[in-house]
């Protein structure tokens, strides 16, 4: 469990990682928040590193090709 300002942090950073993706996209926001959170266990919770984090789980996100 993450104190409060961790928390906030860690949200704030998924929603900047996120910006762009739609709510409903929900596959790719579940991999990147899952990413984001298993640096944070590991301790790893400056902003910029999470934001790394965040952007490198984006980018592997599979994508939906119709």
């Amino acid at each position: 469990m993450f104190d409060p300002a961790t928390t906030a942090l860690l949200r704030a950073v998924l929603e900047e990682v996120c910006e762009e993706i739609s709510r409903s996209e929900t596959g790719a926001r579940t991999r990147v928040a899952s990413r984001i959170l298993e640096a944070a266990a590991k301790g790893d919770v400056a902003p910029e590193s999470l934001k790394q984090v965040g952007r490198e789980a984006l980018h592997d996100a599979p994508t939906m090709c119709r």
